[in-house]
């Protein structure tokens, strides 16, 4: 679980676009189960991908602007060892 965002203005606005990008999937998602044709379909398949990789952004960059305690910083830096 993600920890809360301090400033209201901010998290309200991540909620928008949240909310927003959830409408846009679920047309898309729909566009796709309905296509008509395989051209239709890849071309919906693409939207999705790309409404799926935008709320990918938008959790980082709302992960970014949360105040980082110096036990964050360090557990973010740390990679375990590749085998």
């Amino acid at each position: 679980m993600e920890p809360p965002i301090q400033d209201p203005q901010l998290r309200q606005l991540f909620h928008q676009l949240n909310n927003q990008l959830g409408i846009v999937l679920a047309h898309a998602e729909l566009l796709e189960a309905k296509a008509p044709d395989m051209a239709h379909r890849a071309r919906a398949e693409q939207v999705v991908k790309s409404v799926l990789d935008a709320m990918g952004t938008a959790k980082e960059i709302r992960r970014r602007s949360e105040p980082q305690t110096p036990a964050d910083v360090s557990s973010r830096n740390t990679k375990p060892a590749l085998q």
